[in-house]
């Protein structure tokens, strides 16, 4: 007797948190759609400014900046995406300062700064599904039971409300993961291009013969002919020829 009191209880707590969870979960899916077609802006934009720039855009940007990096603020505006614009500025002002070093931390936080552009719609990938199915399994079981009851109407109302979660999980899910296999690409040809400028252009010979220090002339070496030679202690020397 005590085991299944046990049980129908555990079960019965767990048909009121999942009761409970209904409309966070609804909620939360309704705000991952709402995030999705955010994204799906963002990248409809970014993708038709690349369409227009061309594919070797940045590439000529980058060339561009390297050989006047003075220009780099004006060069950056062109670019075809916010994070290769800030990149493009960072290495004007590196090549600009002449600090290889910062040409290398400019494109390390263009890595960081994709990562995280990415990460937002890499995890809408799995949350939309994982909302999706929680929103159609948390309403069956109201469902159903009206169904035992003889409540059809509750029971088409709670499929309905079911059918939809799982239409917006696999809608949202579909669509991020598109917008982030895009964005991979794009992003990778970006690093590749502005991978190039890591060395930099090497300074003229005449300003490196410039900054290099001149070797110090050596001291002129003075022979003195009429240098005494020890002859004793208080004596004078003897001349030369003489007896």
């Amino acid at each position: 007797m005590i085991v299944p009191l046990a049980t129908d209880g555990l079960a019965e707590a767990l048909a009121k948190i999942a009761s409970a969870l209904r409309i966070p979960v609804l909620v939360l899916a309704l705000l991952a759609l709402l995030v999705c077609a955010w994204e799906a802006g963002r990248f409809l934009t970014e993708h038709w400014a690349r369409m227009r720039a061309g594919r070797t855009a940045l590439r000529g940007l980058l060339a561009a900046t390297v050989a006047s990096p003075e220009q780099a603020a004006a060069l950056a505006a062109k670019a075809p995406g916010k994070l290769a614009g800030q990149t493009l500025l960072e290495i004007g002002r590196a090549v600009d300062s002449g600090q290889p070093g910062e040409v290398e931390r400019a494109l390390a936080d263009y890595e960081l700064a994709v990562q995280r552009t990415l990460d937002r719609t890499r995890i809408l990938v799995r949350a939309g599904p994982a909302l999706g199915l929680m929103g159609t399994l948390i309403p069956l079981a109201p469902g159903l039971a009206a169904l035992g009851r003889g409540d059809v109407s509750t029971l088409a109302s709670d499929l309905r409300t079911a059918f939809a979660a799982t239409t917006v999980g696999l809608l949202v899910g579909t669509v991020a993961f598109a917008i982030t296999l895009i964005r991979t690409r794009m992003y990778s040809e970006d690093l590749a291009d502005l991978e190039r400028a890591s060395s930099g252009p090497a300074p003229p010979a005449s300003s490196r013969a410039a900054s290099e220090p001149s070797p110090p002339l050596p001291l002129p070496i003075v022979h003195d002919a009429a240098q005494p030679t020890s002859t004793g202690l208080g004596q004078p020397p003897t001349p030369a020829g003489g007896q």
